[in-house]
């Protein structure tokens, strides 16, 4: 290290260092290094006036080559000369190797002092590690994944660009002469050129600007501005508006070609990180998640005065203006279906406009990608939109409010969120509902009321003014202009069509239509073939700008035209209107919030917030516990309800249509016919199928009864709707399996084949059956009757009832008819016609006027509790015919072939419900279980059904509360990824 000083202030510095060595430099003290200040401080402590000056010299010199200090040596006579100067070779050797130790000791610690010199300012610097998130991973990458040195060749050179710009001094000039000529004033001549003056006045760019003009040259162009003629000037103003449009051509196409390169180089970026080369999770964009927030809005039916103010653009139009055109225009894709003069717009479609690598499209609700490229997806996406609109169209409607929500990616798309609503129509055609063209007005208004929508006003320029219903209704709704921006379409058929261009212009100008707007443009969406792709459109809308004399003679400004600048302008709005107003909204839902959670402690302060999603899972999920319980159900009780309920439904045709026309019968032979030709043809018929029906009515009871049992404490009432929606959709698609009645048939013919009874408690059994059942009869005889004679004298006297007079005649006939059955016991059935009217005319002696239908009615009453009564008798004496059964009653005079009957019936009935019981357990349990969880994932998916099916106060509430919250959290989430953008 080098020291250097002109005063060295203490003797250990002089010993040090020689004072021939090194060059005189003047460096202060606080300049040495701070080991070197600490032994000049130590050695100066006393400051001692009487020391002699010291030398000044730089000195080499560290704080590790310190020497010791000797005492200085005394000189003596000759003698010590004598041996200086026969020495002095070795003092020289002796001086140079002490110098070589100076030099190697100061290396050595000067290294040492600059490598803690670097050690102490390295660790004053702070640790930027833990900063390297900031910086996305794709930047550290770039260099890997792009060729910077194809992309620096690519850039245009100085050169090339020197030569785009205009040659100022010429420009110049003309603009000195054109603002002379326009201050002086030529008349009509020159009104054309006021937009012009009105850019150069106005205009930023320093570089377009004329130099200023002195006075004098002033008063001169004053002097030659009178020589021109009329003509002259017309022709310098035309040749100065050809060369400033070519100028602005230039600078258009350089701009172009930029943005295209732009375009490929974040396309390659956007690939790369959409492959996921960087290993990291790709965030949803701002615009998709703004757009995921109008989706929740869209669904959500607000309470507490909390309306849906966020922003979006809104396309309003009259029918068949281009509105729909403009939008693909701005999405740079054919994705609406397409009519000439039809209305193709049925319902709202909110497209969700966002840069991406590829070109896709996507509906809200699906999975699938249209590849925007292919024809033949495109083809498949107006397919598929024209579809939704249709199936959300109700019947007896035209049009439909339900939102269509669909989402366009593509590199080089403006961000934004743009609503296209049905065209606006005057008169309703015929197949329109009649409440169409209101439907579509009130539509229209619901979104242009909101204040912070942008309304993009869509003009047809090939029609006459006059015939606009949309401006009117758009002044209506934002009649300061504040928020609208107004288009014309078809500029091309307007300066083809109209006699005076000057109209088109008085319409971008805001003077012909009583509506403001914030701008005005002009566009060409097509060539007039549906066919046309948006690449060709834009071409040909450039070509028609560049020679359209609308633009070459002033009357439209260059930023007013083409929908590029439309949409960059929209956009800007767009984006302005969202950072203005989206604070606001997430503090009116914040307040809605507080509003939901507050009258939800109030009311259910025990009870969780379960929405309409979560309670249909609960109550899914108890159903299908309810559906299993079936399984437990014991054989046995299967089997005795399936056999009582079947007697229950088959025991009035055994009664009325095989036994007693068979017990009408004289002997025991025709007896046995009768009831084998009768029970074929019963199972033949109706056995099986009533067999059937009481197996599935047993199903649906036993259902019930165990959904109606799971109800306790836990049990929510709010789900019985649903449950009882379950179960009988479940039941009605429930089918019994149609093999089951013809194997079913076979059981039950074969049977009722067998005759064998082969003990007594089966006998026993048959009997009791066969008395169970005559005297269940009976009494249901005997009801009947006491209903046709009314109250006997006991009631009437007991009761103070009366007998109504039919009731008096059909009690006359009673007794008539029971003196003949006393006459004649073994009387059969029917009545003879004799008969019928021997009874008359015994009643009519008695004053007593009857009909011969009510006399046969009351004979098959009566003749009907005979003949149970006889049965019942019969059935006491068969008792103790088990003997005679056996030995075929043979020498008998007791016949029990009616007790052979019951028990067929009863073991019929007893192998046909174990069948049943079978066919239950194995197959249609478990059949009604799948039915049940397809109808529970059918009113899943249902929303509507939901709907009606769970409903209460409660229930909204708790809806409202999950919605509220979820759009806070992502208006939250938009904001805070909003801020990080600016």
């Amino acid at each position: 290290m080098l020291r250097a000083g002109s005063v060295v202030t203490c003797i250990a510095c002089k010993n040090l260092l020689p004072s021939r060595m090194g060059v005189k430099f003047r460096v202060p003290l606080q300049k040495l290094h701070p080991l070197s200040r600490a032994i000049h401080h130590r050695f100066s402590a006393n400051n001692n006036p009487q020391r002699p000056p010291h030398c000044s010299a730089a000195r080499h010199y560290t704080s590790l080559s310190r020497l010791p200090m000797r005492p200085p040596k005394s000189r003596s006579g000759g003698h010590g000369y004598q041996q200086h100067r026969t020495f002095w070779v070795a003092r020289l050797a002796a001086r140079l190797l002490k110098l070589r130790y100076i030099l190697l000791g100061s290396a050595v610690g000067g290294g040492y002092t600059a490598k803690k010199t670097y050690d102490e300012w390295k660790d004053m610097f702070p640790d930027m590690s833990q900063y390297t998130w900031i910086v996305p991973d794709f930047i550290w990458e770039l260099s890997e994944n792009i060729d910077l040195d194809k992309l620096a060749k690519a850039l245009p050179e100085l050169e090339e660009i020197a030569k785009l710009l205009p040659d100022m001094e010429k420009v110049g000039e003309n603009f000195t002469f054109l603002k002379s000529l326009l201050s002086s004033g030529l008349g009509s001549e020159v009104n054309g050129a006021s937009g012009l003056r009105l850019l150069l006045e106005t205009t930023g760019d320093s570089a377009l600007r004329a130099p200023d003009i002195p006075p004098t040259s002033a008063n001169m162009s004053d002097s030659s501005d009178k020589q021109f003629k009329k003509s002259s000037d017309k022709e310098r103003v035309d040749q100065l508006q050809e060369e400033l449009l070519r100028t602005q051509m230039k600078y258009q196409r350089m701009l172009e070609r930029l943005e295209k390169e732009n375009k490929e180089l974040r396309k390659v970026v956007l690939q790369k990180d959409d492959k996921g080369i960087h290993q990291r999770k790709v965030k949803k964009s701002l615009i998709d998640m703004y757009s995921e927030v109008l989706d929740i809005l869209s669904d959500y039916d607000s309470n507490y005065n909390t309306q849906d103010h966020l922003p979006r653009v809104v396309v309003v139009g009259d029918q068949s203006s281009g509105k729909t055109s403009v939008l693909e225009m701005i999405a740079q894709a054919r994705i609406f279906p397409r009519g000439s003069g039809e209305m193709m717009t049925r319902s709202p479609v909110k497209v969700t406009l966002s840069e991406g690598p590829h070109h896709v499209a996507m509906f809200k609700d699906s999975t699938r990608e249209f590849d925007l490229g292919k024809e033949e997806d495109l083809a498949a996406l107006r397919h598929e939109i024209e579809l939704r609109m249709r199936k959300s169209v109700k019947e007896g409607q035209t049009v439909s409010p339900e939102t269509i929500s669909l989402s366009v990616k593509g590199p080089g798309i403006q961000r934004m969120v743009l609503v296209d609503l049905p065209g606006v129509i005057s008169t309703v055609t015929t197949g329109m509902a009649a409440d169409t063209k209101e439907t579509i007005f009130s539509m229209s208004k619901a979104y242009m009321q909101n204040p912070n929508a942008i309304i993009l006003c869509i003009q047809d320029g090939s029609v006459d003014a006059e015939r606009s219903i949309v401006t009117d209704l758009v002044s209506q709704m934002d009649p300061q202009g504040k928020r609208t921006i107004f288009v014309l379409t078809k500029v091309d058929l307007a300066e083809k069509n109209l006699a005076s261009p000057n109209r088109i212009q008085q319409i971008v100008e805001g003077r012909l239509f009583p509506m403001k707007a914030l701008g005005y443009f002009a566009v060409v969406t097509g060539k007039g073939s549906s066919n046309e792709s948006i690449d060709s459109i834009k071409d040909y809308e450039e070509d028609f700008f560049q020679n359209s004399r609308l633009l070459r003679d002033g009357m439209l400004k260059a930023h007013q035209v083409t929908t590029k600048n439309l949409s960059l302008a929209v956009s800007d709005c767009f984006w302005k209107m969202v950072r203005e107003s989206v604070e606001q909204q997430a503090d009116a839902f914040k307040a809605s919030r507080f509003n939901l959670e507050t009258e939800w402690k109030n009311n259910y302060p025990r009870l969780r917030e379960l929405d309409r999603n979560e309670l249909y899972e609960k109550a899914k999920n108890e159903i299908l516990d309810e559906v299993i319980s079936l399984s437990q159900v014991t054989p046995k009780h299967w089997e005795s309800i399936l056999q009582k309920k079947l007697w229950e439904r088959v025991s009035t045709h055994v009664i009325e249509n095989i036994y007693l026309p068979a017990a009408q019968t004289m002997n025991s032979g025709t007896f046995n016919t009768t009831v084998d030709i009768k029970l074929k043809q019963w199972t033949d018929k109706q056995l099986p199928h009533k067999a059937l029906e009481v197996a599935w009515e047993t199903l649906q009871e036993e259902f019930a009864r165990f959904m109606a049992e799971y109800k306790g404490k836990d049990q929510d009432d709010i789900f019985d709707k649903l449950k009882e929606a379950v179960k009988d959709e479940s039941i009605k698609r429930h089918k019994w399996n149609e093999r089951a009645m013809d194997s079913l048939r076979v059981i039950q013919h074969n049977a009722l084949e067998d005759r064998s009874i082969t003990d007594k408690p089966q006998w026993d059994a048959a009997i009791q059956f066969m008395e169970e059942t005559l005297m269940s009869r009976l009494k249901d005889t005997e009801s009947v009757i006491a209903d046709m004679v009314g109250p006997d004298w006991k009631q009437r006297w007991l009761s103070w009832k009366n007998r109504s007079p039919e009731q008096h005649i059909r009690n006359e006939t009673k007794n008539e008819l029971e003196r003949l059955l006393k006459l004649h016991e073994d009387h059969t059935a029917y009545l003879a016609n004799d008969e019928v009217t021997t009874v008359r005319k015994n009643l009519e002696g008695r004053g007593v006027e009857v009909d011969p239908v009510l006399i046969k009615d009351t004979w098959h009453q009566l003749y009907r509790r005979h003949f149970l009564q006889k049965a019942l008798s019969h059935c006491n004496l068969c008792r103790r015919g088990f003997y005679y059964y056996q030995r075929h009653f043979v020498d008998s005079e007791l016949e029990c072939n009616d007790v052979v009957l019951f028990w067929r019936i009863q073991r019929m009935l007893a192998i046909t419900g174990n069948t049943l019981r079978q066919q239950l357990t194995n197959t249609e349990v478990r059949r009604l279980e799948k039915n049940v969880k397809e109808v529970l994932e059918d009113f899943g998916e249902d929303n509507e059904k939901k709907v009606q099916l769970i409903t209460g106060r409660r229930v909204q509430l708790a809806e409202d509360l999950k919605k509220v919250r979820e759009i806070q959290e992502k208006l939250e989430a938009f904001i805070e990824a909003l801020h990080k953008e600016k």
